[in-house]
């Protein structure tokens, strides 16, 4: 485990889930003081090398995020969050964090939709989502963002949060 990161990464992501929960936002207060924070400790710890690794770990999680945002599928906020998260794992464990925080997701969205009753719609969404790339390419499909009145939304902060934490533990 990454001992240096694991306490403030911990409080962070539990403190961005039980605000996106209660209010659907992950403030900036919150998580720009954690990026810098993460960038600051890493130069600290590591010198260049350890900058280095921090950027570039904010910036995967920054442009992968990022692109889901474009797309109409994430809020800001979950952008902003995976870069700071990036800038304190470095790039790395975050692909592992990423990979385990859409499996959270889906489950989550899963779950989600089978207590709402809304489980062969969001199916049905999401195969006409992911076979409509070919039709439409990286536009955002209208009917699938965030912002479409119609559209059922899930607060993503707690599938980051379980993406990441379980992270530190899957990695030596």
């Amino acid at each position: 485990m990454h001992s240096i990161a694991w306490w403030p990464t911990l409080a962070v992501v539990v403190a961005a889930t039980v605000a996106d929960i209660r209010a659907r936002r992950i403030p900036n207060w919150l998580v720009i003081p954690f990026l810098l924070a993460g960038l600051a400790g890493s130069g600290i710890t590591g010198g260049w090398l350890g900058f280095g690794q921090s950027v570039l770990g904010m910036l995967l999680g920054g442009v992968s995020t990022g692109v889901l945002y474009w797309l109409g599928g994430l809020g800001m906020g979950d952008v902003k969050l995976c870069a700071a998260i990036g800038a304190w794992i470095g790039p790395h464990q975050l692909v592992t964090a990423l990979v385990l925080t859409g499996i959270a997701g889906g489950v989550i969205a899963i779950a989600e939709a089978i207590r709402g009753g809304f489980l062969k719609q969001s199916l049905s969404g999401t195969t006409s989502l992911l076979c409509g790339f070919a039709r439409r390419g990286l536009r955002p499909d209208p009917r699938f963002v965030l912002s479409h009145p119609a559209a059922k939304r899930i607060p993503y902060a707690p599938a980051i949060a379980i993406g990441t934490i379980i992270s530190f533990f899957a990695l030596p």
